[in-house]
């Protein structure tokens, strides 16, 4: 059950409040993506800024090459330190988002680094095919081969058993999709044994959220939500078929998963939805609701990100 008074504006804390209207005012400043050359907006966004700051690349991470189907596929390794490094509690498949468009393997290693030692888990970032390079399914493809070469051989290669998957946004889509292939192409729908979905993706038709959110930028706003989505889309697709939109999809058999979203976030009904149908199909997990949080707001330091960074940390660490 959902607690209301979460949606009260008044519970959404000062630092909270002063952060989004960073947000706002740097994103306001900001040339419009979509009106200049994919290479372009991925080299402007690469700079960083306030809105999609840099994070530190990790000086210890290293990379693990699977085939796909189309090509090798590079993994991100980040293993933990100390007593964990011999025999890892289990493993983290992370997929990185960024509206299928931008972003990388390497865009969140802080966060990487943080799962691995706290909870004592190796973590791998896919480098999947970006669109509209690459529409669908290039990059569900590539999530595919990482997750069963991690369920298959690199079990033995990490020495683990325990598997767990997830990711933001876009990642939480190809997370939840992922599971779905493994489930109905692969018979092994508990290879993992939990997903952590942060703000995802999960309705390319939009659902009333994103299409009533308008034109202010707060990370994302609609137009750029339905952008991202006619590029993975490449406009050849039903948009609610379960394989685009994982919303739609027979969710039965799949494992427990922690749903986190923020109250100022436009996908807010695609985990409030998505986590309903994950509940009413027996699955189990918890569904966390953050006031005030835009859109991924854990890549932003905060009381907000601490308490949800937290969350995450012991749900993983309860599958292990």
């Amino acid at each position: 059950m959902l607690d209301h008074a979460l949606f009260d504006p008044a519970t959404i804390d000062p630092e909270t409040r002063r952060l989004n209207e960073e947000i706002r005012k740097d994103q306001a400043s900001q040339p419009d993506p979509w009106s200049m050359p994919i290479a372009e907006a991925r080299a402007l966004r690469s700079k960083g800024s306030i809105a999609f700051p840099r994070l530190k690349r990790s000086a210890r991470a290293e990379t693990i090459t699977v085939e796909g189907p189309g090509g090798p596929v590079a993994l991100r390794v980040i293993r933990p330190q100390g007593k964990a490094a011999e025999k890892p509690r289990g493993a983290y498949l992370h997929i990185h988002g960024g509206g299928w468009v931008f972003g990388g393997a390497d865009q969140q290693d802080p966060w990487l680094e943080r799962i691995a030692d706290t909870c004592g888990f190796v973590c791998l970032s896919v480098e999947y095919r970006l669109a509209p390079e690459h529409p669908y399914p290039a990059a569900l493809e590539d999530c595919e081969a990482a997750a069963l070469w991690l369920a298959g051989p690199g079990r033995a290669s990490l020495n683990v058993s325990s598997l767990t998957i997830g990711g933001e946004s876009v990642g939480a889509h190809l997370a939840v999709s992922t599971l779905l292939r493994l489930r109905d192409h692969h018979d092994q729908p508990r290879a993992f044994r939990g997903a952590n979905l942060n703000c995802g993706f999960f309705d390319l038709g939009l659902t009333p959220s994103v299409r009533a959110w308008g034109e202010e930028r707060l990370v994302n706003n609609t137009r750029d939500l339905e952008t991202f989505a006619n590029g993975f889309c490449a406009g050849k697709v039903d948009r609610r078929q379960p394989e685009i939109s994982p919303l739609y999809a027979d969710l039965k058999g799949l494992p427990p998963a922690l749903f986190s979203v923020g109250t100022a976030d436009a996908l807010l009904d695609d985990t409030l939805y998505m986590s309903a149908r994950w509940a009413a199909a027996g699955n189990g997990g918890h569904t966390a609701i953050y006031p005030g949080g835009c859109h991924v707001f854990i890549r932003y330091p905060g009381p907000l990100t601490e308490r949800a960074q937290e969350l995450s940390e012991r749900f993983l660490m309860a599958l292990a």
